[in-house]
């Protein structure tokens, strides 16, 4: 009986089987084609703008940027990022660090560290958020001010942060990230370059495994984990040719959270961050962009390869867990809350192509990926799949991938050069290879299990994710934190001009 029943459902298995290996040629085809585009993109970015005296060329005409710093719970890491945020070589801007009713000693930590005071400002509430408590800011014109709120999510705290901001653009930064010195000026070099720029985005690298001194990257290196380990490879591929492809074709619809450049009048008229969501950055690039379709008005949307954002990831699968599920769950937000997008008669390729890509691929394909494993497991439990069948799923499942991943590789080996010791390339050759066994397949069910989060929690409010933070990276900066008060308060004097 038990034969039977796996002879009846073999068509449905062989089927579901073929179009396993159909989805796998298609999404490595185009990921492939975003890889050549991405290329050619590398290679001119860096013949335009790789030379440094360009950026001071324009520092006359850089305007000034509003850097927005949500915090919930991040004592630990939150005075290396703002001194990080601190010695970045840019003419005028300010750090607005927004406190979203931390438990720990997160407001206070700042407070310390940067000399701050409560400061009786007027409060603009342009867009709606929880209540504002207090404003803190560093006398003599500093540029750092604390904003300390009631807790309303990362969303909320964006807008009460906006509300604040007293510059044409703002930058979001997370508060366990530093950018290197230029990243700003080369985030903002889009919006000097075309005046259609609304938001632009840079690169994620991965935090773990370097070294950090007086707020500044020291010396990069990999992780020593095997998880965070995988992530960097990820990194790479999701950046440096998954972004940058879609970026010349202005169908970008992904600018990552943790760094990223927005006009902010265009963001305040397209209602500002939504509340009720877990993926706010998402979802407001997305927006910005059915909203543009909608008025018809020119823009752009760019992604720089060379702006980088250090970031810690997660280091155990808990954490992992949560955060990868969080992000699916954003993606199936941003993409059915803004569904008028695709195929819209002016849509545009990210209306026509991106949109359709991202619903198709990157939102519901984890199912077709599971599925898919599954079915192939059964045939072959079975003796039902031949051999020429196996290795033709072998090469579009891992093959490709291992492709793909190898090619990430090298665009950073010829373009950026971070890693520049044999040993630590050859590790990440090894990661690409052994990343296909295993990882990615646990990512597509983790994506999975993001979606049925989705589903189950459709129409409720969203909520901070949590992530267990090792932070040995920032070790000695939280060490050091009560001898550098003073040294760090005379830092944020040093330009008064910042916060005009």
């Amino acid at each position: 009986m038990r034969g039977f029943d796996l002879l009846a459902l073999a068509p449905m298995l062989e089927a579901l089987q073929w179009a396993f290996l159909l989805y796998f040629v298609c999404i490595n085809a185009v990921y492939l084609g975003l890889n050549f585009v991405a290329m050619f993109g590398i290679l001119r970015h860096i013949r335009e703008h790789g030379a440094g005296f360009r950026i001071r060329n324009y520092a006359e005409y850089q305007p000034p940027v509003s850097i927005l710093v949500p915090a919930y719970n991040e004592e630990k890491t939150i005075v290396a990022t703002v001194r990080s945020l601190l010695r970045l070589n840019y003419p005028s801007f300010e750090v607005v660090v927004i406190n979203d009713g931390s438990t720990d000693g997160t407001c206070q930590a700042v407070i310390d560290a940067f000399g701050l005071v409560e400061f009786p400002e007027a409060y603009r509430a342009r867009l709606k958020t929880a209540p504002v408590r207090r404003i803190f800011a560093a006398p003599g014109h500093g540029r750092v001010r604390l904003v300390d709120k009631d807790n309303g999510g990362k969303a909320d705290s964006l807008n009460a942060g906006i509300n604040t901001a007293r510059s044409p653009l703002f930058c979001v930064v997370d508060a366990d990230s530093i950018l290197q010195p230029d990243s700003l000026a080369r985030a903002v070099q889009p919006f000097l370059e075309d005046a259609r720029m609304i938001a632009a985005g840079g690169v994620i690298r991965i935090v773990n495994g370097c070294k950090v001194k007086d707020g500044l990257l020291s010396e990069v290196d990999l992780p020593s984990k095997l998880l965070p380990l995988m992530q960097v490879i990820e990194y790479l591929r999701a950046f440096l040719f998954g972004r940058l492809g879609w970026s010349p074709l202005n169908a970008l619809l992904i600018i990552s959270g943790a760094f990223g450049v927005f006009y902010k009048e265009r963001v305040i008229a397209a209602g500002g961050y939504r509340r009720d969501l877990v993926g706010e950055d998402m979802e407001m690039v997305v927006r910005l962009h059915n909203q543009m379709r909608e008025e018809k008005r020119p823009y752009r949307i760019a992604f720089v390869p060379d702006p980088i954002c250090w970031t810690e990831v997660p280091s155990d699968l808990r954490s992992l867990y949560s955060q990868r599920a969080r992000w699916q769950q954003g993606l199936a937000e941003s993409l059915f809350g803004n569904w008028r997008l695709m195929f819209r008669r002016n849509g545009g390729i990210a209306g026509w192509v991106a949109f359709p890509f991202m619903l198709l691929f990157e939102c519901l394909g984890p199912l077709v990926e599971v599925v898919g494993y599954a079915a192939v497991i059964i045939l072959g439990l079975a003796g039902m799949l031949s051999m020429q069948a196996f290795f033709v799923f072998l090469f579009a499942s891992v093959g490709l991938g291992i492709l793909l991943s190898v090619n990430a590789m090298m665009l950073e080996e010829i373009s950026f050069h971070l890693y520049p010791r044999f040993s630590q390339q050859f590790k990440l050759f090894l990661v690409a290879i052994l990343e296909n066994f295993g990882y990615r397949q646990m990512m597509s069910l983790i994506r999975v299990m993001g979606l049925l989060r989705w589903l189950r929690y459709l129409g409720r409010p969203a909520r901070w994710g949590h992530m267990r933070r090792k932070g040995d990276w920032h070790e000695a900066e939280h060490r050091k934190l009560g001898a550098s008060a003073t040294a760090a308060n005379d830092a944020a004097r040093s330009t008064p001009e910042g916060t005009r």
